[in-house]
């Protein structure tokens, strides 16, 4: 191995800083895509579409559990994968270890459920032995032909006003590998991490930087997290982390 040379702190630290300058840039790049993201234009799903739930038959609608955004996930599990009926997708799956406690993602409106062809007998036990927690509903119908997943995998993000849906943004390929964390599903959706530092257009939700989060367990009549800064300090901390 051809190995970096050892140097002293002094040195190390500068080499530190000079590549911190390239990642805050990545920073800025990365927020001012979401920016960009957010004002994409909306498609109308017209179409009817219905799903199979551990409780029976339900619309695209109905995965949104009463949010205003949804993501779904199209994991390959059925016969045609390679494991089949005891694993799904082995990208797949590494992808639904590394997902975040969805209470944070539901505290923002936002939901996200996976989509395969699987029966639910076979994916409640899977989800069972796995210890995932994300929704999880069998396709019936044309649902992944239509969104482009039937082949690959991919997430599909959608919004709702009242019964009408509406698809924002579609991501696949290596674009899936780095999401997981509650921030990186938030910034593709339409409304993003709704806070205030973020570049959004005007009448979004928006709410001070760290003043929403919580522990998973204590959002509903819980005590929101607090912290002794002003609203314009907790503001730019939230714009300029790294």
């Amino acid at each position: 191995m051809n190995l970096p040379p050892v140097v002293s702190p002094e040195e190390w630290a500068a080499a530190r800083e000079e590549l911190l300058v390239k990642e805050k840039e990545l920073t800025r790049a990365r927020d001012a895509l979401a920016a960009e993201r957010r004002r994409m234009p909306r498609e109308a799903v017209t179409k009817e579409y219905l799903f199979e739930g551990p409780d029976g038959e339900v619309s695209l609608l109905d995965l949104f559990e009463g949010r205003r955004q949804l993501i779904v996930y199209r994991f390959f599990f059925d016969p045609d994968v390679d494991g089949w009926p005891e694993r799904g997708c082995r990208g797949c799956s590494f992808g639904a270890d590394q997902v975040a406690h969805l209470a944070h993602l539901n505290e923002r409106d936002t939901t996200l459920a996976y989509a395969s062809r699987a029966p639910q007998a076979e994916i409640a036990r899977l989800r069972e032995e796995m210890g995932w927690e994300v929704p999880w509903y069998t396709i019936t119908d044309d649902w992944d032909l239509d969104f482009g997943v039937d082949e690959w995998h991919g997430h599909n993000v959608f919004v709702r006003e009242g019964d009408a849906v509406f698809r924002t943004y579609f991501v696949d390929k290596r674009g899936d590998e780095a999401l997981g964390s509650t921030w990186s599903y938030l910034d593709i959706t339409p409304l993003g991490r709704q806070e205030k530092w973020e570049d959004s257009p005007e009448g979004y939700p928006q709410t001070q930087a760290y003043v929403w989060w919580n522990y998973h367990d204590a959002y509903e009549g819980g005590e929101p997290f607090t912290h002794a800064l002003s609203d314009a300090t907790a503001d730019q901390r939230g714009a300029n982390s790294a």
